[in-house]
């Protein structure tokens, strides 16, 4: 085709100000309906859509040709703008005021009929419309979320350079260094036997831009990890990477609240109040059950160990002799559950790993309970009033010990909050979860691990106990959390090369392994490190938040499934034997 009529205006933009002109659009059929004679035609591109009408009586040939088309079909159309007839104007279109009486058409393509329609109640499987991805992002909503997403670059690159960062690229083939998740890897042709990775985040290269001079760096960068995936992750994502010398937590958290309240109020017309909350660690988890805490509603946890320590009921006694704990919440307006629905919650409590649950409803008869028998109407009474119960409440107590009790009242407090449609989705809700511990205990590998990354700095009044007590000692990290979800992590790094190292030693990673692995950057640190600190967000988790989706392979043009496979290329696929011989690998 040598040429054909290129649009003067998009199919979203014509409205009653146009009335009178010629005007030629470009786009896909979205739908044809042949009405006694005169053919109306919806025409779509990601601006929106206009009605064509093809009538005999302004252009025979033109009818002609769309008496054949069929949805998908890319055409361009030549026609006047004319104002809808009386009572026909469609309120749901930003064009609707108005249709085009077409007096050309030329059909630049064909298409064959789509596995499923282009439309936004599409019911069609995932996997069907990963497999014709090209078509599923045609749909107004998907591509509504690129468009948010376009937004979100554009906000990120003018605050952060307002605010006197440099943009600097981090390389994509670094050396592995497989700490957490694992690498995926790249195999070097040269340099036979050796392997390239894909960086699980630029956290070393940032580090060492700070030792470098470059005091404000940031950059929207591609990560990779090879990992069980679920709805919230993928193998290779997006970060808003950023790193700051010279400041404290302080300084990164007012950074990046001014980011949040920049991208709420220009993406969702939302303003957020500023400072946001902040909780440690340990509040998180003893209020919430979780480092993650959804602040959106209450259900917060009560300890009530000094209340039951010593009242002879031994499934409690026998818990806090080991060290463990009682604690609960109360369900406003509970005490209505059935027997059924209580036997429900127990279940679904010990399928969390609970030994049972002890529950107490507040009658007009006062406070019941089947453990009465054990703990007497008396203690009863006092924990529910002590934990702020009412009458009409139901009041939910676990025992365990510390991290096991309340990560279990953790997940029951979220069930309780779907059952009881407590979750207010129009409420949007920022806090700082702040000094983590530094290392976790890992069973399975018998030594302490990191719980976040080994840069992260010890918190200054915990120094002293790194080697005596490691366990206690706590990070100074930050997590940035959202309605439940953690979209940012941070921490102020080490920058001194003797810590570094005894932080190496305490994770088993010993000097000569530290050289061999991260010997660039405790070097770099021997040359003068000024002290530093950063952050990264999950930009598709941002996203995805912001558009509403439930999951981030909405808002990822080319996602892969679960299972790590791209549905539409067919990736990961085999290579040749050539490529591989070139490689010096062999598929065993």
């Amino acid at each position: 085709m040598a040429s054909f009529p290129k649009r003067t205006h998009t199919c979203g933009a014509l409205r009653r100000s146009d009335i009178g002109k010629t005007v030629t659009l470009n786009g896909w059929v979205d739908t044809r309906r042949d009405l006694g004679g005169v053919i109306f035609v919806d025409l779509r591109d990601r601006y929106g859509k206009t009605q064509v009408v093809f009538n005999p009586q302004h252009d025979a040939d033109a009818h002609d040709v769309a008496g054949g088309l069929r949805s998908e079909y890319v055409i361009s159309v030549t026609g006047r703008v004319e104002l809808r007839p009386e009572g026909t104007a469609n309120p749901d279109l930003e064009t609707g005021d108005v249709d085009v009486m077409a007096t050309s058409l030329m059909v630049l393509n064909k298409a064959e009929t789509p596995p499923f329609p282009i439309d936004d109640k599409v019911e069609a499987g995932e996997d069907l419309r990963l497999k014709y991805r090209y078509l599923d992002l045609r749909r107004p909503a998907l591509q509504r979320n690129f468009i948010v997403r376009h937004r979100m670059y554009h906000v990120t690159h003018n605050y952060f350079d307002e605010h006197g960062f440099i943009e600097i690229e981090t390389p994509v083939l670094m050396k592995s260094t497989p700490e957490g998740a694992r690498d995926y890897l790249v195999p070097s042709r040269m340099h036979r036997g050796k392997f390239y990775a894909l960086p699980q985040s630029p956290q070393t290269y940032k580090q060492i831009l700070m030792v470098s001079g470059f005091d404000r760096y940031v950059q929207i960068v591609k990560c990779f990890r090879d990992e069980d995936l679920r709805a919230d992750r993928q193998p290779e994502f997006t970060q808003i990477d950023l790193e700051m010398s010279f400041v404290d937590e302080s300084d990164i958290q007012e950074i990046v609240e001014g980011l949040m309240q920049r991208m709420f109020k220009e993406i969702k017309g939302i303003d957020i109040r500023v400072p946001f909350p902040r909780l440690t660690y340990k509040e998180a988890i003893e209020t919430y059950g979780s480092d993650k805490p959804d602040t959106r509603f209450g259900l917060k946890f009560f300890c009530v160990d000094d209340l039951v320590r010593g009242c002879g009921f031994r499934v409690f006694a026998d818990m806090l002799a080991k060290g463990g704990v009682v604690a609960g919440f109360v369900v406003p307006a509970g005490a209505s559950f059935t027997r059924n629905q209580m036997d429900n919650l127990v279940d679904y409590t010990k399928s969390l790993g609970a030994g049972g649950l002890v529950y107490f409803k507040w009658t007009e008869q006062g406070v019941e309970s089947i453990v009465e028998k054990f703990l007497g109407k008396p203690l009863m009474e006092a924990i529910a009033r002590a934990m702020g119960a009412r009458q009409g409440d139901l009041i939910l107590l676990v025992s365990d010990m510390w991290g096991k009790a309340y990560t279990i009242l953790g997940a029951l407090r979220l069930e309780m909050a779907r059952r009881m449609n407590l979750v207010d989705e129009s409420k949007n809700e920022l806090l700082w979860v702040t000094e983590f511990p530094m290392f976790e205990w890992s069973a399975e590998e018998k030594r302490h691990v990191f719980m976040h990354h080994p840069f992260t700095s010890p918190h200054p009044d915990d120094v002293g106990i790194l080697e005596s007590d490691p366990g206690k000692a706590r990070a100074r990290a930050y997590d940035l959390v959202l309605n439940g979800n953690e979209i940012a992590g941070g921490s102020i790094r080490i920058h001194d090369s003797a810590l570094q190292s005894t932080v190496f030693r305490l994770l088993g990673i010993e000097e000569e392994e530290a050289q061999r692995k991260f010997g660039f950057l405790l070097n770099a640190f021997k040359y003068g490190a000024p002290p530093h600190g950063g952050i990264a967000f999950g930009f598709d988790r941002i996203a995805m938040i912001l558009t509403g989706m439930k999951s981030i392979r909405d808002v990822i043009a080319f996602p892969k499934t679960a299972s790590a496979v791209s549905l539409m290329d067919e990736a990961p696929g085999e290579v040749d034997e050539k490529q591989l011989r070139e490689l010096h690998i062999r598929v065993v």
